[in-house]
């Protein structure tokens, strides 16, 4: 039993009550440990126990789901707690109790529109692959089933929502769910409509009608609320009948779709359909043909219809004749702005809707209130419309898509419209919930205490446990609203605005004088030599030249956005000349804003994937879609590196093919890089992975050339050493290899070893020479052997036996040291199994003498003294200066010999896989590590950044702010952080150096 402290701890209120219901017998055999758990995440437990005691009632069976705890009955409790108009559903019901097994998830995914339209037509017993879908059922029956299947997919979304770990990034996916959920609602309910009319029309008449249902509003933008009138307009056609019957059958169709979804009956309505905004209004008729549609429009309409209009979308019936409609009415919206006074005139609808709201409604409006919901969409609907005639990429139904289109259009500044975004979203979430309670339209702030308390708690996101109190959710919606009718006045207000409303297409340009200032002001060092390449862009008459017209405003945006604006446009000019006319770049730059922006960013951002993008100008394509941008797997890039030497067995055709592959996977990885779809270490691998691939081409193309004239007498095995082991390199880095061969039986092991040595040298040779045609841009893929025994000095290759003998009478502590790093890259499998099984007991030794400990630190002492560049600053420089990546991987390495014979965890080839391990192992303090672990990989990564911003290697944390700026955005630093990421590694390798020292050198406690 729940003590009354418990009970307040839980978010009770009503404690008498909850006491009394807690008492219930209907709870007999419930587990109150789960009872309790379940309550904690509900956001009205007093609502959510007298719900579940009633339905237990009647389905004694959810004492089960209760028991089961956890992810099995938290969609229960949530619900519950957070609608006790779907709580009513499922005592209405119970048949749809097995809702509540929903899949939950902190990142909640969404149902398709299709498998929404499929059900809801299944459910009045309707083909969903009619193109006329009629349904078996009709009147009371099929409104009921139309309903519950509604509102069981409805309490499906809500479970999913209540249970994401973020509310208002999942709000836009809420928002289009319920738009499709009332599109295939309608759809439902057109087919049972079709079957009534029937009964009165002639089936072939009735059948030779077609109506389109157009979604006005919110549910056109795909933005729907939980409970909303859906606003739409009727589009009708009928060849072959008379205008007047084929109206009748329309108008019948029209309101037997709204009766089946809103009259009353058994199962309540679902919401009203309300086609009030239609040609004429109420006054109209409630269906037009398309033709009567479009000449209403072109001589009466006013200016806030085609505001109206703005959001129109075939959601139901015909889907042809809904894409007609959108097709024709679509140039009349985006040409409205031109209309004399039409900015004056929506201006003036959104003061006359601020001004009619009840005065003692004012303060609690989420909606229509100041600083509410219509500031923003109003906002944003004006700057669409007066700007999207000549600007088709801010052409969004919906008002998140747009507020981002607008901001990446320039309309609206990034702060700005983060702001709006997020106030927008924080404010829809607040209306959403409070409408899940009773699925009543309503927009108002509860005004009880204990009202607020349970929003606050419904709006926070499923993985916090605390109950915010009432202050701090009206704080925030408060501080929401000042700042979103701030933003309104400074944006909706603008007299810009209306000046630019009365350009016409033809005014709509950038002067030379204009552009250069423009140009001057975005950050362009040289504006006269960008104009330039404007002109170049823009020039003639192609439809190339004119899309780029079109386009150029927003990518100069773009383009300037980056560290160096000018190269960037040069880029650009380069690409466009070099793709011409090809349909798909100019059809990426037009439709895929992230596309075109992502190829701004890198262009202005890296001089290494511009030169790749200038030599592979096709690549740009893969920009349009993140699955074009996953790294090729190893066994792809072999397979199709396979293919391509059984097609061109000459070996310097197909040695070049190899490296053009490598070349395009460098480039692939580093656009997924730039665009954030990768991490650190999963760049690293796939680096690796395309090294690998090349490398191992390269032995098979040189065996091949070698073994024309000559038996085999050996097997080869490439082992992979250094960061390339590890599977931890950068752009641009070395392999570092050893060889190792093995005679096969009978062969002389003198001529074994001479062909393996001149296998070994065509490998380092095909990677490096010239080729023909050349490959351009590429970053030639050095192969290093230093690390092999004797270092320099020995043996380029040796065979299996050699290195036994060598490493059992003569081994060295840092050969050792480097074995750790070994790793299989191409070759023989049994001969790699075989090398491994000879090392493992010389890299994890079962001791590691003192004497070789103080050698290896003493070597470590001597590579900082005198391999460190001459005049490098040792704070700056990423590989060998102070907390830099040496010093990491030095001890990481040193405790790895020590303790790795009987830690079988800290056998692995990575460095922060090991160092995760040596902290789970307590060989390091976690912070320690931890500190450790970042500094690595920010030294990773910046010298990664070098590469990729100046097209070059280089070791050192750059000294100049632009270079700095450049890496510091590829390191994820917001632009402007130059001296933040320069602080953030100094202080970060000053902690890992006194880590080093003081675990390493045995210096300090």
């Amino acid at each position: 039993m729940l003590t009354t402290r418990r009970l307040i701890a839980r978010g009770f209120h009503d404690l008498e009550r909850s006491t009394r219901f807690l008492q219930a017998k209907e709870l007999t055999g419930v587990s109150q440990e789960r009872l309790e758990a379940g309550f904690a995440v509900s956001a009205d437990p007093d609502q959510a126990l007298v719900t579940l005691v009633r339905l237990l009632e009647k389905n004694p069976s959810l004492v089960e789901v209760i028991n089961t705890g956890g992810d099995g009955s938290e969609a229960l409790f949530r619900l519950l707690g957070a609608s006790e108009a779907l709580g009513e559903f499922l005592l209405r019901r119970p048949e749809h109790l097995d809702v509540l097994d929903t899949d939950i998830g902190p990142e909640p995914g969404s149902v398709p529109a299709s498998r929404l339209r499929s059900s809801m037509l299944q459910s009045v017993r309707a083909d969903p692959l009619s193109d006329q879908p009629v349904a078996s059922l009709a009147g009371k029956d099929a409104y009921i089933e139309l309903r519950s299947t509604y509102r069981r997919h409805l309490a499906e979304l809500a479970i999913r929502d209540l249970c994401a770990a973020s509310p208002v990034d999942f709000m836009p996916a809420v928002g289009r769910e319920l738009a499709d959920l009332a599109a295939a609602a309608l759809e439902a309910g057109l087919a049972v409509a079709r079957a009534e009319v029937a009964e009165r029309y002639p089936a072939e008449d009735v059948a030779a009608v077609k109506l389109a249902i157009i979604g006005m509003g919110k549910c056109g933008a795909g933005e729907l609320n939980y409970i909303s009138d859906v606003d739409v307009v009727y589009v009708v056609e009928a060849e072959g009948l008379d205008d007047g019957d084929a109206a009748a059958i329309g108008a019948a169709l029209a309101t037997g779709t709204a009766r089946a979804i809103s009259s009353p009956g058994p199962e309540p309505g679902l919401w009203e359909v309300d086609a009030n905004l239609r040609p004429e209004g109420k006054d109209g008729p409630l269906v037009r043909t398309l033709d009567s549609h479009l000449t209403y429009y072109r001589r009466w309409a006013q200016s806030w219809e085609f505001q109206a209009l703005l959001k129109a979308r075939a959601v139901a019936g015909d889907a042809e004749l809904g894409r007609r409609y959108e097709e024709a009415v679509a140039p009349l919206v985006w040409s409205s702005s031109e209309r004399d006074g039409f900015v004056e005139s929506v201006q003036s609808m959104r003061r006359r809707v601020t001004e009619n709201i009840p005065a003692h409604e004012r303060g609690r409006q989420i909606k229509l209130g100041r600083g509410g919901l219509r500031d923003v969409e109003f906002t944003v609907q004006l700057l669409q419309l007066v700007h999207a005639r000549v600007d088709e990429s801010i052409r969004q139904r919906d008002t998140t898509s747009a507020i981002g289109a607008l901001s990446v259009a320039g309309y609206i500044s990034r702060a700005d419209a983060r702001e709006f975004d997020e106030a927008y979203r924080f404010l829809r979430v607040l209306e959403h919930r409070i409408q899940l309670v009773q699925l009543r339209r309503t927009h108002l702030m509860p005004e009880a205490e204990q009202a607020q308390r349970v929003l606050a708690k419904a709006a926070q996101g499923a993985l916090l446990d605390r109950r915010p109190a009432p202050a701090e959710l009206l704080e925030k919606w408060q501080q929401t609203k000042r700042r979103v009718r701030a933003l309104h006045e400074q944006i909706f207000y603008r007299p810009l605005l209306a000046a630019a409303s009365n350009l016409s297409l033809d005014e709509v340009r950038l002067s030379p004088e204009a552009a250069q200032g423009r140009l001057a002001a975005l950050g362009y060092q040289d504006p006269r030599g960008a104009m330039r390449h404007i002109e170049a862009l823009t020039g003639g008459v192609s439809r190339k030249a004119s899309l780029q017209r079109q386009l150029l405003p927003v990518l100069l945006e773009w383009i300037a956005s980056g560290v160096d604006p000018d190269a960037g446009l040069l880029g650009f000019r380069r690409l466009s000349e070099r793709l011409g006319d090809s349909h798909w770049y100019l059809g990426m730059l037009r439709d895929s804003s992230s596309a075109a922006e992502r190829l701004c960013h890198v262009l202005s951002s890296s001089r290494f994937i511009t030169d790749l993008l200038e030599v592979s100008p096709e690549s740009t394509a893969w920009l349009g879609t993140d699955k074009d941008l996953v790294p090729l797997s190893f066994d792809a890039q072999w397979q199709e590196i396979q293919s391509k030497m059984s097609r061109h067995p000459v070996p310097e055709e197909a040695i070049r093919l190899i490296r053009l592959i490598r070349r395009r996977e460098t480039l692939r990885i580093a656009l997924a890089d730039s665009s954030g779809l990768l991490e650190q270490s999963q760049v690293g691998a796939a680096l690796s992975d395309a090294d690998r691939a090349a490398v191992l081409g390269a032995l098979h193309v040189a065996e091949t050339s070698v073994l024309e004239s000559e038996e085999r007498l050996t097997a080869l095995l490439v082992v992979a050493m250094g960061r390339q082991g590890g599977r931890e390199i950068s752009y641009g880095s070395d392999a570092d290899v050893m060889y190792v061969h093995r005679p096969l039986p009978g062969a002389d092991p003198g001529q074994a070893q001479q062909q393996a040595e001149r296998i070994v040298a065509r490998i380092s040779a095909l990677l490096k020479q010239p080729c023909t045609p050349p490959v351009l841009a590429e970053r030639v893929l050095e192969v290093d052997a230093a690390l092999r025994p004797e270092g320099k000095n020995g043996p380029m290759v040796r065979s299996l036996d050699s290195y036994r003998e060598y490493y059992q009478r003569w081994s060295l502590v840092w050969e050792a040291q480097a074995l750790l790093r070994a790793r299989p890259m191409a070759g023989d499998d049994a001969l790699a199994e075989d090398f491994m099984a000879l090392v493992d007991p010389i890299r994890y030794p079962a001791e590691l003498a003192s004497d070789q400990a103080r050698e290896i630190r003493r070597i470590k002492a001597r590579v900082e003294s005198e391999r460190l560049p001459r005049g490098a600053d040792p704070a700056r420089h990423l590989k060998l200066g102070r907390g830099g990546l040496s010093d990491v991987e030095w001890l990481v390495q040193l405790l790895q010999l020590q303790h790795a014979h009987g830690r079988p965890e800290l056998r692995t080839t990575n460095t922060l896989a090991a160092l995760s391990a040596i902290a789970a192992a307590g060989l390091l303090p976690e912070d320690d590590a931890a500190t450790l672990g970042r500094s690595w990989s920010l030294a990773t990564r910046i010298r990664s950044a070098n590469v990729i911003w100046a097209g070059k290697n280089s070791d050192l944390l750059p000294a100049s702010r632009r270079d700095l700026e450049a890496v510091a955005r590829w390191c994820g630093y917001e632009p402007g952080n130059a001296a933040a990421i320069e602080e953030d590694y100094l202080r970060l390798t000053r902690r890992a150096r006194a880590i080093f020292e003081r675990y390493f050198y045995g210096y300090g406690t």
